[in-house]
């Protein structure tokens, strides 16, 4: 006998998606674009990102990240600003991926899973975070159609399986851009 597929998290609270654009990359000549490392910059913002996460309250049950080392690299520095980082697997298909391809990455995730991370690199990041979200708190959809920047973290919800995500189907509720304080 199949079980049904979980309309929604254990505990009947929507699911979460979590999008992470990877922290500012630096640029050094004769770098491939995939191995390329975070810059000053970067290296401040990223544990902001993890401080974010830590005081969203709700932290990510499993992380989808880029293998790509800048966006290895931000969420090693997020994750060590978190009590207990969630277990995450480096995902070869979210490099360089569009809206589509991250999609159906995103239909594969586990039904266990509440709230996932997914970190990667803009297009692609944007272009979903535009196609799933039907409706947005506040401005957050008017502000991610502007630019969605290094360290931005958009939280996406509905109520659903990740197999049911669906175009226009889930609600914008949040943008986050943080930034790390420049040390003196």
């Amino acid at each position: 006998m199949e079980t049904p597929e979980r309309a929604e998290s254990a505990d009947g609270s929507p699911r979460r998606l979590l999008v992470l654009r990877h922290a500012k990359s630096a640029w050094p000549e004769g770098v491939p674009d995939r191995d390329r490392p975070l810059g000053p910059r970067g290296l401040r913002d990223a544990p902001a990102v993890g401080r974010f996460l830590a005081e969203t309250g709700t932290p990510p049950d499993l992380v989808l990240c880029s293998p790509a080392r800048r966006a290895r690299h931000t969420w090693e520095l997020a994750a060590a600003e978190l009590d207990s980082p969630p277990p995450t697997r480096h995902d070869p298909r979210l490099y360089g991926a569009d809206d589509r391809e991250l999609l159906d990455v995103l239909h594969g995730v586990p039904d266990a899973t509440g709230t996932l991370l997914l970190v990667g690199h803009n297009p692609g990041l944007e272009d979903l975070i535009l196609l799933l979200a039907g409706s947005a708190v506040g401005d957050a959809l008017a502000r991610v159609r502007t630019k969605f920047p290094t360290s931005a973290t958009a939280v996406l919800t509905w109520h659903g399986t990740w197999k049911s995500l669906r175009p226009g189907g889930a609600v914008l509720t949040r943008l986050a851009i943080p930034r790390g304080l420049p040390h003196h």
